[in-house]
Formats: structure tokens, sequence, C-alpha cells
């Protein structure tokens, strides 16, 4: 069986600092300098980007983010508070991809976030990539496939937590007894399912 190039390409983004060398220690040096949220011509990770809906096409762009690794600690309120009304939030209680997912969102209004995946890490940053589609072109309109996205129920859905990322951060992936806390809401159960 003959291996085609996203085989290929896949292989060597599974251990990236050891297959790609110099050119990953560039690219990380690259990406630090530039803005936090960029747009890019084509997909870093072409495998994962078509994996997860990208095409070539009209209507759809690709923006990098970079993202603060750490807590997200806050500070402690000066005035009297009721003891259950003074927590100080140690950790995010969403995952980064869906913060950074949620950022590029703000920074394109006019475009719906389809996916995201992961690019790199360093001692102080996340990167990822984030695909975008614009639903008012009319190559998306007129594509089976995407057209989905463009119905007034998927809007903004990035903030309604509908992305994969967002799913996966709310606990969705798991069925049964394991997510009895986190359906039909985390708010239905008063935060307790995370």
């Amino acid at each position: 069986m003959v291996k085609g190039m996203y085989h290929y390409i896949r292989e060597a983004w599974k251990k990236p600092k050891e297959n790609l060398g110099e050119l990953w220690r560039q690219r990380l040096i690259k990406w630090r300098r530039s803005k936090v949220v960029e747009r890019v011509e084509k997909p870093t990770r072409l495998d994962k980007a078509r994996a997860l809906g990208y095409k070539a096409k009209p209507g759809f762009v690709i923006a990098r983010i970079r993202i603060k690794r750490g807590g997200r600690k806050r500070p402690k309120p000066k005035g009297g508070r009721r003891s259950k009304r003074q927590t100080i939030r140690k950790t995010l209680k969403m995952n980064y991809q869906w913060v950074a997912e949620q950022r590029v969102a703000r920074k394109f209004p006019n475009l719906e976030v389809l996916n995201s995946y992961w690019l790199a890490k360093d001692g102080m940053h996340y990167f990822y990539e984030v695909i975008l589609v614009d639903t008012s072109r009319p190559e998306i309109l007129a594509d089976k496939k995407i057209s989905w996205i463009a119905s007034k129920k998927n809007k903004r859905r990035v903030f309604r937590g509908l992305t994969s990322a967002a799913r996966k951060s709310r606990g969705l992936r798991k069925k049964g007894k394991r997510a009895i806390k986190v359906r039909p809401s985390l708010r239905a159960w008063k935060r307790k399912g995370k």
C-alpha cells in the first residue's frame, strides 16, 4: 500500500521537536515575535486542517493565536464577603483551546469558528491555529458539506460552547453514568460537574 503525503505530515507532527529540528526552533522564535492573533495564508498542519473541515477555497480563513500558559488566579476581594463568594479561582475552567477560539472570534467578528488545532507550546505560551468560515460567501453557501454553518442556530457557536474543543471542555464526550452532572448543563447542576 502506497502511503500518501498526509500520512508523512501526520507522522512528522507526532514528535515535531525531533522530526522538524531546526525548522521547529526557527518557527517558535518567529511566532513569539509576531502578533498575538495573526492571519496566515496556509495551514501549518495541512493534514489536521483538512481532517477538521478546511478546504483551500474562498471563504476559509486560518488564524494563528498565541496564548499565555499558567493559571488564571483572581485577586482576593478587598471588601467583606461571605465565604462562598470569596473564592480565588486558581485554574481556568475552560480549556486553553476554547479560550483561543473565542479570542480569534472576537478579532474576526464577521467569521464563524469551525474548528482549531494545537500547533506548539514553549515555556510561556501555547500556539493554536483556528479555522474560520465566512458564512456570507456564495462558495460556502453552495457547498453542501459546509453550508450548515451559515444557519442561524450556528451563529456565534464558539461562545455557546458548540465547537469540538468547547464540547470536550464541557465534558460532553462522556455519556451515561460518568456524565450525570454535565447534562443538561453545568448551570443546572450548580457547577458541580467541573
